[in-house]
């Protein structure tokens, strides 16, 4: 769990008023999962919960301030509907954000969907764990996660200052 290694533990935390009631699988889920698991990742929870600025808040707290998890992943709540809140929910929560990370994923998945120039995704720290905002959508899972995917074990290392070995970049640099 937190602090193995290249191991990163996760939790993903879906919004959905939907899914919460069991009116709808929760796909984008689904996605998160797989993709972390198949790089070797290490998911401690999952949770859906309806699109409630304090259920959400609580959870997001709860799985951040316990220790245990590196990384929070949400997926829904960051388009334009007066329901969608998630990055007003991690707004409020986190530190500091980490702009590049969300302008790369729009940026990238711009190139597949107009629709990503409406995403409010925020990617953000709350102590020394890492929250990425997600689409709800299983296909924006899939663009806006595989942007980041390579950068966030190594984020997670530094934040809790357990970076070992030459920077990851180091092999591009040409001297």
């Amino acid at each position: 769990m937190k602090g193995d290694g290249a191991i990163v533990a996760y939790a993903v935390l879906t919004s959905s008023d939907k899914g919460s009631a069991g009116k709808r699988i929760d796909t984008s889920g689904d996605a998160v999962v797989e993709m972390m698991q198949d790089a070797g990742h290490t998911l401690v929870a999952r949770i859906i919960l309806p699109d409630e600025f304090n259920e959400l808040s609580k959870q997001i707290i709860a799985w951040s301030d316990a220790g245990e998890t590196d990384v929070i992943l949400t997926t829904g709540g960051t388009g334009l509907s007066s329901r969608d809140i998630m990055p007003e929910v991690t707004k409020s929560l986190i530190t500091f954000d980490i702009p590049g990370m969300a302008e790369a994923m729009r940026s990238e998945s711009l190139n597949l969907t107009k629709m990503s120039m409406i995403s409010r995704a925020v990617v953000g720290v709350r102590g020394t764990t890492l929250i990425i905002n997600l689409p709800g959508s299983t296909a924006g899972v899939r663009d806006n996660l595989a942007v980041v995917a390579s950068v966030i074990t190594h984020a997670v290392e530094v934040l809790q200052g357990r970076q070992r070995g030459p920077h990851p970049n180091l092999s591009l640099i040409h001297i």
